[in-house]
């Protein structure tokens, strides 16, 4: 193939005549390739739902749509309008976001949706502005370009990772994905992209050729109708872009996940805080053991967890002699229950002594993987109500269930559940 010689004269990559037809040619293929089916998509109506594009384009962050189908089908069904959303505590909308990931955005959902609803009870709508849709919760530049365009059917310009990937490889921008000059470039070229008059069903076509054609690893450049003037497939070199620097290898944190359990056979589940992974859900009390930066030797980190010669809670006491680290890797409710377990000599003791083969559990976080290993203590009931005494009083939220009510009631992490199956 023989790459293109026209000399641009704009201040891209590509000449002026390329520029102009980028967006004919994209929404001719969409017409007849495109998806046309999500519940959420609103470029078929003449009265588009600000709401429903809102909730799916915050799920999608991060996360592919046959994922994110379900979760979106039972928010509609039991939060049908941002005021039923506002409205629900948010124990319900943990719930319901259980297993999505990246858990922030349920917080910035929950918090969203009241400001939605109080904007609207103000002025009767919703709004009406890029910069109104900016000032709510966890909503950024592209999300609000999103809801602009097929929320609202006005001008709305998206770049989130999809289109940044057609477009560093049809202009063949060079500079790391990452960097403020490369996001400025590719900024101004979506804005030069963007029709005027049809920006809700461009940007729900980039968003499909993204996702369906100009894939991660094997694009499909036959079909695409960008082929014939696209610099990285003159080039050859379609996977070169988007261009990012090389990762450097997560670190790996090791903790125990303390399965605490009364006469009955019911669990000690804690409420996270707010702030920080897993913000608001329930998650099994923690007990922090290491952190290793690079490659981890999993086996023999949980060899040392498992030395005969160790209590199963001198590691945590390692810990707690730093107390920079306890602070920052203990949340309250665990120092607590750490402290009292060690007052009261209570042991909690690995539930599989032949976990060196396929345990401990690995959790992927965005910034690290997280290992965690199940380990077991029964309470009796004296010692259920004194350590539940200890956390109440410093006002913590807790509930003693059973492995299938935690399940049916609560919004668990996925580690959560997987520790649960073991």
């Amino acid at each position: 193939m023989t790459q293109p010689t026209a000399i641009p004269d704009t201040p891209f990559s590509q000449p002026t005549d390329a520029l102009d037809s980028f967006a004919p040619r994209l929404l001719d293929w969409f017409a007849e390739n495109g998806r046309h089916d999500l519940p959420w998509q609103q470029h078929q109506t003449d009265t588009p739902n600000p709401y429903v594009v809102w909730l799916s384009e915050v799920m999608l962050q991060q996360t592919q749509v046959t994922t994110v189908l379900p979760y979106f089908a039972r928010f509609m069904e039991s939060f049908p309008s941002v005021q039923d959303l506002a409205a629900a505590e948010w124990d319900l909308v943990a719930e319901h976001w259980a297993g999505l990931g990246y858990y922030a955005r349920a917080r910035n959902l929950h918090k969203g949706a009241k400001q939605l609803a109080e904007i609207i009870h103000e002025t009767g709508d919703f709004p009406q502005t890029l910069a109104g849709w900016e000032a709510i919760s966890g909503v950024g530049r592209s999300t609000a370009g999103a809801i602009m365009a097929m929320g609202l059917h006005k001008y709305g310009v998206i770049c989130d990772g999809n289109v940044k990937r057609v477009l560093t490889r049809w202009a063949a921008i060079e500079g790391y994905i990452t960097k403020s000059a490369t996001t400025k470039t590719l900024w101004a070229l979506a804005e030069r992209l963007t029709p005027v008059d049809d920006s809700g069903r461009f940007a729900q076509a980039m968003m499909d050729m993204g996702a369906t054609l100009c894939t991660r690893s094997k694009p499909a450049c036959l079909l695409c109708p960008l082929q014939e003037d696209c610099l990285a497939h003159a080039q050859g070199r379609e996977t070169d872009y988007p261009v990012k620097a090389k990762k450097q290898p997560k670190p790996s944190k090791f903790s125990n996940a303390l399965i605490i359990k009364d006469t009955d056979g019911k669990i000690l589940w804690l409420q996270r805080p707010d702030n920080g992974i897993w913000g608001g859900l329930w998650s099994l009390p923690l007990q922090f053991v290491e952190k290793v930066n690079g490659k981890a030797n999993t086996k023999a980190t949980v060899k040392k967890t498992l030395a005969s010669d160790d209590k199963p809670s001198n590691t945590a006491n390692d810990v707690r002699s730093n107390e920079k680290v306890y602070e920052t890797e203990f949340t309250t409710a665990e120092q607590i229950i750490h402290e009292w377990l060690d007052k009261h000599n209570v042991i909690a003791a690995p539930i599989n002594q032949t976990l060196l083969d396929d345990a401990p559990i690995k959790h992927s976080l965005t910034h690290f993987h997280w290992y965690l290993t199940p380990q077991s203590v029964t309470l009796d009931n004296k010692q259920t109500t004194a350590l539940s005494t200890a956390l109440q009083a410093a006002e913590i939220n807790l509930h003693w269930l059973t492995t299938d009510d935690a399940r049916a009631t609560l919004g668990l992490p996925r580690a959560m559940v997987k520790i649960l199956e073991q």
